[in-house]
């Protein structure tokens, strides 16, 4: 009578990887917001490998945690290990009979620039499946099923990466409102929107036009930009439009621009494209649609 024994069991997959996002992250927070669970999670599963093992991989300090020697050791191989194991994922859902391009978004990216594109891009593309994501931060390109993230944020002079536009910010609103106002003063008179998401824009456009700070309290707050920006068509207030997200409305004339000048921000409308060993024939084309419309 053959006897099998048990084999021994490693530890589970999903404590490996919040291992290999915490170290690579810099912590649990920050390893919890790009897998979706709890930090409380995070600690939970690098506690089984600490026990599995019999060595601390993370010091706890008061501030935060750091790395160990030991775990500091460890941190490449499983980078590594999960970065092939995304590729070969991505391999896999290549051989799909119909092709897949993921986009993610900023949701006011997905709503006020990129949803305006999305016909001719399915005209352009008949037989692939467009797949678009809201989300509030960019996805790590590296581990997701997402091939192109569009998101309005500093550029990091990655390769694969492509500013779209600049982003500048300026007040806008109907013109019925536009014909109050004649000087940055004015606006005191007037019900100012703000956007939580750019909670600081009326005041960096302020100061650079002389005028003192704004507070959020002076005006209404909304936590989409999306709504906001409708508030300010149906001639709710003023609002700071972003250029990339404002230009269709100043083209047709819904909202004009009332007073002055634009305000550069450090940030731009960025396209980023999954790795280039990643990158299917169809998330090329798509990419190229969008940088050329």
């Amino acid at each position: 009578m053959s006897i099998i024994p048990p084999r021994p069991k490693g530890p589970p997959l999903n404590a490996l990887r919040a291992f290999e996002a915490a170290a690579r992250l810099g912590g649990f927070a920050q390893a919890s917001e790009e897998l979706c669970v709890t930090p409380g999670a995070i600690s939970q599963h690098i506690k089984a490998l600490e026990d599995w093992t019999g060595t601390p991989l993370f010091q706890r300090k008061a501030h935060g945690v750091m790395l160990t020697e030991a775990g500091q050791q460890l941190q490449p191989h499983f980078t590594h290990a999960f970065d092939a194991m995304s590729d070969a994922t991505r391999a896999l859902r290549s051989t799909m009979a119909q092709p897949t391009v993921t986009i993610a978004a900023l949701p006011s990216v997905a709503q006020l620039w990129l949803s305006p594109r999305l016909p001719a891009l399915r005209a352009a593309m008949p037989g692939t499946r467009l797949t678009v994501l809201a989300m509030e931060t960019p996805p790590n390109l590296n581990r997701e099923m997402i091939d192109i993230s569009l998101f309005i944020r500093a550029p990091s002079g990655a390769t694969n990466e492509h500013i779209l536009t600049d982003d500048q910010i300026f007040p806008v609103c109907t013109p019925e409102l536009a014909a109050q106002i004649t000087r940055p003063a004015d606006l005191a008179q007037q019900m100012l929107l703000h956007d939580e998401s750019w909670s600081g824009d009326w005041d960096l456009w302020a100061r650079n036009h002389g005028q003192g700070f704004i507070p959020e309290q002076m005006g209404s707050k909304y936590s989409l930009y999306s709504l906001a920006l409708e508030e300010a068509r149906a001639g709710a207030g003023i609002l700071i439009g972003h250029a990339p997200l404002v230009h269709r409305d100043l083209e047709k004339g819904n909202l004009v621009r009332p007073i002055g000048g634009a305000v550069a921000t450090s940030q731009a409308l960025i396209m980023e494209i999954s790795p280039p060993q990643n990158v299917a024939e169809e998330v090329s084309n798509c990419a190229q649609h969008l940088l050329e419309n």
